[in-house]
C-alpha cells in the first residue's frame, strides 16, 4: 500500500501522482507552446523556454499549488504586432516591463481585486475558454501543402487522425474505471504513441510542427536602446500583456480554489508571475501566464502540490536538451484528444441546469463574456466588459431601491425615513422625494436604514440642505457617519449627534 504524507497546506501528498501529472502536463504543453511561438513568428524554442521558465518560477514562488503556468497564447497574441514591426528584442524588453508591472501589483497587494469578478462572468470566461481550446484542436486537422496553402485533411489521413483522436478520448474516459493510480491522459498519450510506432501508422506528429531540440537558455539583456522613446513604444504592449496575464492567472487561481476547496494567495501569485516574466525577457522566453487547460490536466491527474508543476517544467527542459527525438514522434492525435477532453471538462455544464434561476442580466453577461472570449480571443477584455456591465446592472438595481417613508408628527415636524443605499446611482431619485416648498418649517431626514456610500451621495445631501436653508426652513439629519458630517459643507447645526447610535461606515472605502 502506498504511503501517504500529510502536509498542512495541500492535504495528502501522493508523490507518484505528482510525478505522473507533471509528465502529462509537459506532454500537452509542448505542442501548445510551439504553436503559439510559431503563430507569433518566433523561434519554436522561444515558446519552449517560456514554458520551462514560467513553469519553474511559478512552481517555486507561486501562490497556488496545483496551478501550471507557461507560454500562453493569451499573452503572446498581445505582442505579435510589436515583434513583427520592431523585432524579437523589443518583444523581450516588453516582456520584462510587463513582469515589472505584475510584480508591482503583487507588492502593493492589488491582486485581491479579482474578487470583484461576478460568478456569471466566471461562467462566461470558462465556457468561452472551453470553446477556444476545443476549436484550437480542430486546427490540427489541417495540413500545409507543398506550395504553402493550408487545407483540411482528406481521405486516409483524415480518417487516421480522427480515429486516433477518438481512441484517445475513449481511453481518457474509460481508463479511470480500471484504476486512478496513473493519469488517464498519460496512458492515452503513451498508448497512441506505441500503437502508431508498432503498426507504422502514417499520421501527423509533433515533429511536423517544429523541431524542439536546443540548448539551455542563456542570459542576455534585450538589445534595444535604453531611452524614453523605447519606453513609450513598449509600455502600451507591456501594460496590456500584464493585465491579460494577471486576469487569466488570478481567474485560474480562483478556479483551482473552488476545485480543491483550498485558498490561494493572489498577491503572491502576481509576484510570481511578474518574476517569471522578467526572467523570461532576460533568458529568451516569450513570456506567459497561468494556463487553464494544463492546470485542469494537472488537477485531473491527481496533482495537488507544487511538485507536479516543477516536474513538468524540468521535463520540458530535459526534452529540449536530450529528449527531442522521442517527443517529436508523439502523434498529434493523442494530444488533440487529451485537450478536447480538457475543453469538455472546462465547460461549465452546470450553467445550463441553473440558467432559468439566473436574472436575465446575469444570463446576458455570461453569454456576452463567452462570445467576446471566442470571437476576439481576448480574455482580459471579455472579463473587463463583463465586470463593467455587472457593476452597472448592480448600480441600476440598487438605484431603484431608494425609498422614503414620510409623516408629520404631533409637533408638526415632517420626517423623511430613508431606506436603501444613497450613492451616485440613486441621488436623483433621492432628491425627488422631497417637497421643499410645501414642507413645514422643520424637517428631519432619518438615515437609520440607509447608507451614504460615496461623494455623490454627500453632494446630494449638500444640495438638499441648501434648498431648505434658502427658504429659511430648519432641517436636521440623523444617523450620519462621522465622515459624512465632516464632508458636509454646511454641517454645523443640521447634523444631530446620536450618542452610541451613529453608524461607523466610511463614505470612501479605505485601502
Amino acid at each position: 500500500m502506498e504511503k501517504a504524507i500529510t502536509i498542512k497546506s495541500s492535504g495528502t501528498l501522493n508523490l507518484k501522482n505528482e510525478i505522473l501529472a507533471g509528465l502529462t502536463v509537459a506532454m500537452t504543453m509542448i505542442p501548445e507552446s510551439l504553436s503559439f511561438a510559431i503563430l507569433a513568428g518566433l523561434s519554436p524554442l522561444t515558446g519552449l523556454y517560456a514554458a520551462f521558465l514560467m513553469g519553474l518560477v511559478t512552481a517555486v514562488l507561486g501562490g497556488r499549488p496545483g496551478m501550471v503556468s507557461g507560454g500562453a497564447g493569451a499573452t503572446i497574441v498581445v505582442l505579435i504586432a510589436l515583434a513583427a514591426s520592431h523585432g524579437v528584442q523589443y518583444l523581450f524588453a516588453a516582456v520584462v516591463l510587463a513582469g515589472i508591472l505584475q510584480l508591482l501589483v503583487g507588492i502593493f497587494k492589488m491582486g485581491k481585486f479579482v474578487r470583484l469578478i461576478p460568478q456569471p462572468v466566471m461562467y462566461g470566461f470558462l465556457n468561452g475558454l472551453a470553446i477556444i481550446i476545443f476549436m484550437a484542436q480542430l486546427e490540427q486537422f489541417k495540413i500545409v501543402s507543398e506550395i504553402g496553402a493550408v487545407t483540411w485533411m482528406t481521405g486516409q489521413s483524415l480518417y487516421t487522425m480522427f480515429g486516433l483522436t477518438l481512441l484517445t478520448i475513449f481511453i481518457v474516459l474509460g481508463f479511470p474505471r480500471i484504476t486512478k493510480a496513473i493519469p488517464a491522459s498519460l496512458i492515452a498519450i503513451l498508448t497512441i504513441f506505441f500503437l502508431v510506432l508498432f503498426f507504422d501508422i502514417e499520421t501527423k506528429k509533433v515533429v511536423d510542427i517544429a523541431s524542439i531540440s536546443g540548448t539551455f537558455p542563456s542570459f542576455h539583456i534585450p538589445d534595444v536602446p535604453f531611452s524614453i522613446e523605447t519606453l513609450k513604444l513598449i509600455f502600451p504592449y507591456s501594460l496590456v500583456m500584464a493585465g491579460v496575464g494577471l486576469v487569466e492567472s488570478l481567474l485560474t487561481l480562483n478556479m483551482v480554489d473552488e476545485i480543491t476547496n483550498t485558498k490561494g494567495n493572489s498577491n503572491k501569485e502576481a509576484v510570481a508571475q511578474g518574476t517569471a516574466n522578467i526572467i523570461n525577457g532576460f533568458f529568451g522566453g516569450m513570456g506567459g501566464c497561468a494556463m487553464v487547460a494544463q492546470t485542469l490536466v494537472n488537477l485531473n491527474s491527481g496533482a495537488r502540490t507544487r511538485i507536479s508543476a516543477f516536474i513538468g517544467a524540468v521535463t520540458i527542459m530535459v526534452v529540449i536538451l536530450v529528449g527531442a527525438p522521442f517527443i517529436e514522434q508523439i502523434p498529434m492525435a493523442a494530444l488533440v484528444g487529451v485537450m478536447m477532453m480538457v475543453a469538455i471538462g472546462t465547460f461549465q455544464w452546470v450553467s445550463f441546469r441553473i440558467i432559468n434561476k439566473f436574472p436575465k442580466s446575469d444570463i446576458f453577461v455570461g453569454i456576452l463574456v463567452a462570445a467576446i472570449t471566442v470571437i476576439l480571443h481576448n480574455l482580459a477584455l471579455a472579463v473587463l466588459i463583463g465586470v463593467v456591465i455587472s457593476a452597472l446592472v448592480f448600480a441600476w438595481d440598487n438605484a431603484k431601491r431608494i425609498r422614503a417613508r414620510k409623516y408629520v408628527d404631533e409637533n408638526g415636524i415632517k420626517h423623511y425615513e430613508i431606506y436603501g443605499p444613497l450613492f451616485f446611482g440613486s441621488t436623483t431619485a433621492f432628491l425627488e422625494k422631497f417637497d421643499v416648498m410645501d414642507d413645514p418649517e422643520e424637517v428631519i431626514i432619518d438615515f437609520r436604514d440607509s447608507r451614504v456610500v460615496d461623494m455623490s451621495a454627500v453632494d446630494a445631501l449638500n444640495k438638499i440642505t441648501e434648498r431648505y436653508a434658502k427658504i429659511n426652513k430648519r432641517i436636521t439629519l440623523r444617523y450620519l457617519s462621522p465622515d459624512c458630517k465632516r464632508l458636509l459643507q454646511n454641517a454645523d447645526g443640521i447634523v444631530e449627534v446620536n450618542v452610541n447610535e451613529d453608524p461607523t461606515y466610511n463614505v470612501m472605502p479605505r485601502a
